[in-house]
């Protein structure tokens, strides 16, 4: 089955197009977690236990993850949550040429899913999108404010550069595995992108800690119903309760904070409840 179908059903399953991101910054982590051989792992196991009922899927980023401790913590994260039956997406935003991008590429003998960045053209992204089981998000209009110094330019045709990468994903399309990244803090964009590639499946970030539109990443994000509007520091830190100078050296509150898996699930479920308001 490919990625888009085991994500429709999970979405069917959960009434949910909530991806929770998993970054589990060392320094935000609970005190009580660093007594732990694998801290992030276990902040996880405890995110995922509490949260997946709600979750149409996890997009872990590989940034939080990127040393020995941190990689054996990722494969420990995802198998426990495709063990729950959730769909994985590794936001690594990865791509080259060459040995290299196949190398890339191997990353998804573990997730479901990859985010990629199509700076380098097509021979960069196809190692990814001959695997035609697992999904392919391209980076195409990004929630940062950033994201127009390049992605807003304008070519020579007439179209902005987050048009034409649009454009080009849905000719990459061939396996019916490919979706775009187009944050919710730019909801004109999420609607003209929409109207341009109907097909595609969107991964809309920016919902929650950034403020950004959740009735249109519902409303333009979804493609047949399928995609997924994510939330990170919005859930799995739903906990940090106190002010932050009340908080411990390692950037923690106290005893109260716990209850960070209690108030992650809480978070989750109301973000669920939020969206399927537009659906």
């Amino acid at each position: 089955m490919q990625f888009f179908e085991r994500l429709r059903d999970r979405i069917e399953t959960t009434g949910s197009i909530v991806s929770v991101g998993l970054d589990p910054d060392l320094d935000r982590l609970p005190e009580r977690m660093h007594d732990h051989d694998l801290p992030r792992w276990a902040f996880n196991r405890r995110i995922i236990d509490a949260t997946h009922e709600h979750a149409a899927a996890y997009k872990p980023n590989a940034a939080f993850y990127e040393d020995p401790d941190g990689w054996r913590s990722l494969v420990e994260t995802i198998a426990y949550a495709r063990g729950k039956d959730v769909p994985v997406i590794l936001d690594a935003k990865r791509a080259d040429i060459g040995n290299t991008t196949r190398q890339y590429a191997r990353l998804l003998d573990q997730a479901d899913a990859i985010t990629v960045n199509p700076y380098m053209g097509r021979d960069s992204l196809e190692p990814f999108l001959q695997r035609e089981g697992a999904g392919v998000f391209v980076l195409c209009r990004t929630s940062n404010p950033g994201g127009a110094d390049l992605q807003d330019l304008e070519l020579a045709s007439g179209e902005r550069v987050y048009e034409r990468v649009a454009a080009l994903a849905d000719l990459w399309n061939a396996n019916d595995n490919v979706g775009l990244v187009v944050g919710a803090t730019a909801p004109q964009e999420l609607e003209s992108l929409r109207e341009s590639v109907p097909d595609l499946p969107f991964l809309v970030p920016g919902v929650g800690a950034q403020g950004g539109d959740a009735e249109a990443a519902v409303e333009f994000g979804l493609a047949d119903g399928v995609g997924l509007v994510n939330s990170t520091r919005g859930i799995i830190f739903a906990g940090e309760y106190g002010s932050p100078s009340s908080r411990t050296p390692s950037g923690n509150a106290g005893e109260d904070h716990e209850a960070f898996d209690k108030a992650a699930g809480e978070a989750a479920k109301r973000l669920k409840r939020r969206l399927n308001e537009h659906r």
